[in-house]
């Protein structure tokens, strides 16, 4: 299906303000700054690229890009180096962007993709840094086309005057699905769960929403269960670092309190993903992120709990398939129970 530029794709979406390569350089949108602040971090290697994915400069759907083109800086650094070299520094790249965040496994899926590209563009003599870069540049444009895929799919649940709840930053997933859906006129409204600690959900969800002309409400994270006994929530929306076979949905901290509220409230809760890992069978086989725990003792750099208190900071949880309605995907809505359809 074609749509029209009467809807245009906000700012947060469009590849060059998520990562661009520039002559061996890594420049990465800092989303820790966004919106107040439209900044880019220069990493002038694989190493810089992947301090700035574990910093959170970039997160959500931007690291597996960054990733790539770390992987193309991994080629430029080992250049001079026989082909063994070359494939061993990309071995060694791939390792390092990996450890970064462990969770979501876009990042692990985009450096076996590169490790592909980089050994065939070895193996034919071409130059594996450009054989890289446009690898990755192909991916973004691959994701622009899922993208339009899955908002079809997810627009498919929405009607005309609905009320949704977003809980962090569904990247592409909650975009392109409402971007569909305002391109069939459909009138919708939005709630954007702040997100603690980094306020994903105020800073980039709201934001980028805002860009498509709906009308967006900010709550605070402890606020969805009363909107929605107050039928204000139509449906509950988020994305998924990562879904398991059983149907199992791992994503941002505060997911599963969420969907549980919504279970009782009788509120459907849909997940987005490109699909489900198939070497997790269960959520006992995702590692969950635990960060560093002060960074729930402060927020956007001003510390907000007494210096007395510790933290504990687990950056993900896990919402069992029976409070989730249904996985959004680019192939259509899966029952969390039938995961292992989406791959045949």
């Amino acid at each position: 299906m074609t749509y029209e530029a009467k809807v245009k794709l906000p700012f947060l979406i469009r590849p060059e303000n998520t990562a661009r390569y520039e002559d061996g350089e890594v420049l990465i949108l800092d989303r820790r700054v966004y919106p107040f602040e439209v900044k880019f971090v220069r990493c002038k290697t694989y190493r810089d690229v992947a301090q700035a994915i574990k910093d959170m400069v970039t997160q959500s759907g931007g690291p597996p890009f960054c990733a790539g083109y770390g992987m193309a800086q991994a080629a430029r650094e080992a250049a001079s180096k026989s082909r063994e070299g070359i494939l061993e520094e990309l071995e060694r790249a791939a390792k390092c962007l990996v450890a970064t965040r462990p969770t979501n496994n876009s990042i692990i899926l985009m450096t076996e993709r590169m490790l592909e590209v980089g050994r065939k563009a070895v193996q034919d003599g071409q130059d594996v840094e450009d054989a890289l870069v446009k690898a990755v540049d192909a991916r973004f444009e691959a994701r622009h086309k899922r993208g339009l895929a899955l908002g079809e799919n997810g627009a498919s649940l929405l009607v005309d005057g609905d009320s949704i709840l977003n809980h962090c930053w569904a990247e592409s997933g909650i975009v392109y699905t409402l971007y569909v859906a305002l391109q069939q006129g459909k009138r919708l409204k939005a709630y954007c769960s702040e997100t603690r600690p980094y306020l994903q959900g105020a800073r980039l969800t709201a934001d980028a929403l805002c860009d498509m002309g709906i009308e967006t409400t900010v709550v605070t994270d402890n606020m969805p269960a009363y909107l929605m006994s107050k039928d204000m929530i139509s449906k509950f929306f988020t994305g998924a670092d990562r879904v398991t076979m059983d149907g199992s949905v791992i994503n941002k901290i505060g997911t599963f309190q969420i969907a549980v509220c919504a279970h009782h409230l009788g509120v459907p809760f849909f997940a987005f993903c490109d699909g489900p890992d198939p070497k997790a069978p269960t959520a006992a086989d995702v590692i969950i992120e635990e960060r560093d725990p002060n960074e729930v003792l402060e927020c956007l750099g001003q510390r907000t709990a007494t210096p007395k208190a510790t933290g504990y900071y687990p950056a993900f949880d896990v919402t069992p398939p029976e409070f989730v309605s249904g996985i959004v995907t680019g192939r259509g809505v899966f029952s969390p129970y039938s995961m292992i359809n989406y791959w045949k």
